[in-house]
C-alpha cells in the first residue's frame, strides 16, 4: 500500500510503500476486542474493598446467652445483619481481574487497527518530526498544514522526544506515544495516527521478529 509522505510544512514530499505484514492484515473484529479488553482490564485498579466479619473489630463475646431471653440466638455483635458488622459479598482488594493474552495475538491485533486506519486514510506519514523548541504554538501550527482534520490524532515519537512531548501535551484531542509503545487501546482513543518514516521503521524493528 502506497501512502503520501509530507513534510513539516503540510506539502507533499514524495510517497513510500507501508509494509504489508503490518499494514495490510484483514480485521478480526473478534480479536481485537479480546485484546482490547485484556489491556484495559490489566489496568484496572482495585481500590475499593469492604471488611467480612473476621477483619471487623469487637465481637469477641457473646452479646447474650444462648437460651431463656426470648431474643433470637446470635453469637456476634459483628454479624453481617448487624450494624457495624461484616458485609457480605462486597467488593475485595484481592480480586483479579488480569487476562493474559499471548504476544502473537497482541501483535496481530495491533497490526489489524494498523491496517484498518491505513485502509481509511488516516494514517498521516510525515519525512521527519522534529521540533527545534518545545512550543505548543508551532505544533499545533504545523497539524493545521497537514490532512488531520479537526479529529483527534496520536503522535508518535522516537525514544520519548521531550521536546514533542512538552509541545504536544496542551493540544486538544492530542496524544503522544512513543513509536515501539503502540498497541490498540492507544489507537483506537484516536482516529489520526501522525508518525514519521523512521517511526515505521522503528514499529518493524520493534513488533516484526525474524
Amino acid at each position: 500500500m502506497k501512502v503520501a509522505v509530507y513534510n513539516q510544512s503540510g506539502k507533499e514530499a514524495g510517497e513510500m510503500t507501508l509494509p504489508k505484514e503490518i499494514f495490510e492484515v484483514p480485521m478480526n473484529a473478534d480479536l481485537v476486542h479480546q485484546v482490547l479488553i485484556s489491556q484495559t482490564a490489566n489496568k484496572r485498579q482495585v481500590s475499593a474493598h469492604t471488611k467480612d466479619r473476621g477483619e471487623v473489630r469487637g465481637g469477641g463475646r457473646k452479646p447474650w446467652r444462648q437460651k431463656g431471653t426470648g431474643r433470637a440466638r446470635v453469637g456476634s455483635i459483628r454479624s453481617p445483619l448487624w450494624k457495624g458488622g461484616g458485609v457480605t459479598g462486597g467488593p475485595r482488594n484481592e480480586k483479579v481481574y488480569e487476562k493474559a493474552i499471548p504476544t502473537k495475538m497482541r501483535r496481530k491485533a495491533l497490526f489489524m487497527v494498523l491496517s484498518e486506519k491505513a485502509k481509511n486514510n488516516l494514517v498521516v506519514v510525515l519525512d521527519t518530526l522534529e521540533m527545534e523548541t518545545a512550543k505548543t504554538k508551532a505544533m499545533a501550527a504545523m497539524m493545521e498544514k497537514l490532512p488531520l482534520a479537526k479529529a483527534s490524532r496520536l503522535v508518535t515519537t522516537l525514544n520519548s522526544d521531550k521536546k514533542i512531548n512538552l509541545a504536544t501535551r496542551n493540544i486538544k484531542k492530542t496524544g503522544v506515544l512513543e513509536a515501539r509503545n503502540l498497541n490498540v487501546a492507544d489507537l483506537l482513543n484516536y482516529k489520526y495516527l501522525l508518525i514519521s518514516k523512521e517511526g515505521i521503521k522503528n514499529i518493524q524493528e520493534t513488533f516484526i521478529k525474524e
